[in-house]
């Protein structure tokens, strides 16, 4: 199988030092149900994950198998809408949320086996995030523009935190002493402390839509994507600044880290001039950053509007989904 050099070049150079850059081979493309929202791999790299907006619930594709092997009815089904997804491996549970309903539901890892399901008390609850030292869940509220956080352990939301207009992305900081919020219309990066409900820090960007966070393993450094401008922002966390901003492609969506130094960041590309939700006129991209100096070191095509992106635990494979054609691409990555 041909392989895809991702590097502009296939020697790249910079400053004067060679650099291994990621290289990617195509494994191949998969159909999957309507409107893959994201992708996730599981704890043991076994499985892919595929919340669906547009259809019934999520599917399971084995690796191993290339095939979707189960697709999971959680109750409301019917009512479609299902966005995000998150694996707790210390608790054998993975969580997906459902937009239409303003509710996570419950399994349990391995097995997908029905556990129960939590009402977020918010509007289009989408993405999922969880604090250890805390066992507390953070639900972001896309309508009702706020951050539900949830015991564990009972379910029961303990508060609701205000946040700037469409509150995406999530991310537990300093043993969840406090949580960063993304909000897509409000165009703002929030700082929130957990206990209080308190706003401690924000940046505001104008027009921004903020989407995805991710943070380094140092936990000093934050990465978060903002489709309005197609910018890559580099955080830092102890100063709260934007230290560097990266142009991408149309419309970037989910990002991911590679050996903790490259950022691959799926991008949609254009929005139908009818109607955004509608077909692309164009396919999109994923890009890949290098964060040592934030240049774009690869590229690698999709097929319509790549939205979800997740690397394996063993970082040996790389998925994304083309939501607009209701399929999975992966690929094998090396360097």
């Amino acid at each position: 199988m041909k392989k895809i050099f991702v590097a502009l070049a296939a020697a790249f150079v910079l400053a004067g030092n060679a650099f291994a850059q990621p290289v990617v081979e195509k494994i191949g493309i998969y159909k999957c149900g309507l409107q893959p929202k994201q992708v996730l791999f599981s704890p043991d790299g076994k499985y892919i994950v595929l919340p669906l907006l547009d259809d019934d619930g999520f599917d399971i594709f084995s690796v191993d198998e290339k095939k979707i092997i189960k697709r999971v009815n959680p109750p409301n089904a019917k009512k479609v809408g299902f966005a995000e997804g998150l694996f707790i491996p210390e608790k054998n549970a993975f969580f997906v949320s459902q937009m239409t309903t303003g509710k996570i539901y419950e399994y349990s890892y391995p097995g997908f086996e029905y556990k129960r399901e939590i009402s977020t008390g918010g509007t289009w609850s989408k993405f999922i995030a969880y604090c250890p030292e805390k066992n507390l869940l953070a639900v972001s509220n896309w309508v009702s523009n706020n951050v539900s956080m949830i015991d564990y352990a009972s379910g029961k939301v303990l508060r609701k935190i205000p946040t700037g207009a469409a509150p995406r992305g999530l991310y537990f900081l300093d043993g969840g002493k406090y949580i960063i919020s993304l909000a897509f219309d409000g165009g703002v990066i929030e700082k929130f402390d957990v206990d209080s409900g308190k706003r401690v820090n924000k940046i505001y960007i104008q027009n921004a839509a903020m989407r995805h966070i991710v943070v380094n393993k140092a936990n000093d450094t934050a990465f978060i994507s903002d489709m309005y401008h197609a910018h890559i922002l580099k955080l830092d966390l102890a100063t709260f600044t934007i230290t560097s901003k990266t142009k991408v492609y149309t419309n970037p969506n989910t990002i991911e880290l590679y050996k903790d130094r490259y950022l691959f960041v799926s991008c949609r590309g254009p929005n139908n001039p009818k109607d955004y939700t509608l077909r692309s006129p164009s396919n999109g991209q994923i890009k890949i950053i290098d964060t040592t100096d934030m240049s774009i070191v690869g590229t690698i095509y999709g097929g319509n509007q790549p939205t979800g992106l997740d690397i394996s635990p063993d970082e040996k494979i790389l998925c994304f989904s083309d939501f607009q054609d209701a399929a999975i691409e992966i690929y094998r990555i090396s360097d």
